[in-house]
């Protein structure tokens, strides 16, 4: 933070030559070398000139800084819980040799701390300056209400792994989560941006509603939505917006919007007349949409795109795989395994067509009773169900419903030929 005021508050040889509204990639671009790296890994040393080469010894103990390293490390030690081994280790990494996203944060931080207002989009320079922050404890430690803060994991099992490990432990970080996140280099900053700008949104009684300018890709077009923005996921990959609303197509009251395709977003009033008449129906009635809806919808069915019609899928585990892979494992509140006999019931109770529920009962009598049998309620046409069926291929078949399976074979079908040759 240091570090950070200086560049944005020192005298004129620390002060970076910013405009007074900047956003982070101007930042970046005024601070770091014209080689640094803008993707989201740890940088390499790429440039021994540039300051993510330097060490936390060289910011400190800098000839124009006036700090005598020795008096400083002896002053430290008397006064933090730090051994001189953990101390030494730190003062030679590279303060600035982290992630796109921890410089990111660092910038939120000093937004907390009112050294920085964000609005419009962008981080501005304060008029009045803040008190300078004090602690009263050497460590941080977690109480009641941090822990809250962790409920975004949405699972208990990682917020006791981010309780128990988020911090470092004698100067070494031992707990790392590494998502697959397939958001193009070239949109992170726009996508960054979004993000505080809905918080701003958040942070507003009542919240507006906003129009998108979005590209959607399964429309291969790019289409303009009026929604209410509800809250925030990441999931397989990818950040999304959960709003209701337009859907794109305008099929739908609720849709997922992939946030790096966002073009552009608009606060509108509650009073203006393009307001679709359901979103103006639930504000009037006091009654947003919120978070616990999403949950509660995604629970009763298996898929992330939650607002899509909720079906039943009867599937079928090679019995080796199964014992190895799938047994003991979560997948769904609603994924369940039943026994032989019970499939068979399924696929009369839920096939109504007679020519079809005869070609799945033929199927069936035809595999394993000793196979491993589940049904699961999902959302039909789910990109991620999809995924994840045709990641388990071909030691899982989906025996119903029918038409999800003839989509399936279709795949195979198709992919079958393009190694045919």
């Amino acid at each position: 933070m240091w570090v950070w005021l200086r560049s944005l508050y020192g005298e004129t040889s620390d002060r970076l030559l910013l405009e007074d509204a900047f956003t982070f990639a101007n930042w970046r671009d005024a601070f770091f070398s014209p080689t640094h790296p803008k993707g989201e890994a740890i940088p390499d040393v790429h440039d021994m000139n540039c300051p993510c080469a330097k060490t936390t010894a060289a910011w400190l103990f800098h000839p124009q800084a006036g700090i005598l390293a020795s008096q400083w490390q002896r002053s430290l030690l008397t006064h933090a819980a730090i051994s001189e081994s953990d101390l030494n280790q730190l003062l030679q990494r590279r303060l600035f040799g982290v992630t796109r996203r921890s410089l990111q944060a660092d910038l939120q931080i000093l937004t907390d701390m009112r050294w920085l207002e964000y609005r419009g989009q962008k981080y501005h320079r304060v008029h009045k300056l803040p008190s300078r922050p004090t602690t009263t404890t050497s460590e941080p430690t977690f109480t009641n209400a941090n822990s809250n803060e962790l409920n975004f994991l949405n699972q208990e099992d990682l917020v006791a792994i981010a309780q128990n490990h988020s911090q470092m432990i004698c100067g070494v970080q031992r707990f790392f989560l590494k998502l697959d996140y397939v958001i193009p280099r070239n949109t992170i900053d726009f996508v960054d941006d979004w993000q505080h700008q809905l918080r701003e949104l958040w942070e507003k009684t009542p919240v507006p509603p906003i129009q998108l300018t979005y590209n959607s890709a399964r429309l291969g077009n790019t289409v303009k939505c009026i929604v209410y923005p509800v809250c925030i996921y990441y999931v397989q990959r990818a950040v999304y917006l959960c709003a209701f609303g337009q859907s794109p197509d305008r099929e739908t009251d609720w849709y997922n919007y992939r946030l790096d395709r966002i073009q552009n977003i608009t606060p509108i009033k509650w009073t203006d007349s393009s307001l679709p008449q359901v979103l103006q129906q639930r504000y009037q009635r006091v009654n947003l949409p919120n978070p616990e809806e999403i949950e509660t919808q995604m629970s009763q069915a298996w898929g992330f795109d939650f607002y899509l019609p909720s079906r039943l899928m009867l599937l079928r585990f090679d019995r080796d795989h199964h014992d190895r892979y799938i047994q003991g494992t979560f997948r769904h509140d609603t994924f369940k395994a039943i026994a032989y006999q019970q499939a068979e019931r399924l696929i009369k109770q839920h096939t109504p067509l007679p020519e079809q529920q005869q070609a799945l009962l033929k199927v069936l009598s035809s595999r394993s009773p000793q196979d491993a049998y589940y049904c699961v309620h999902y959302r039909h046409k789910d990109h991620n169900v999809s995924m994840r069926i045709r990641a388990w291929r071909p030691k899982a078949e989906v025996l119903m419903p029918w038409d999800l399976r003839q989509r399936i074979a279709a795949d195979i079908s198709a992919e079958f030929q393009l190694y045919l040759g």
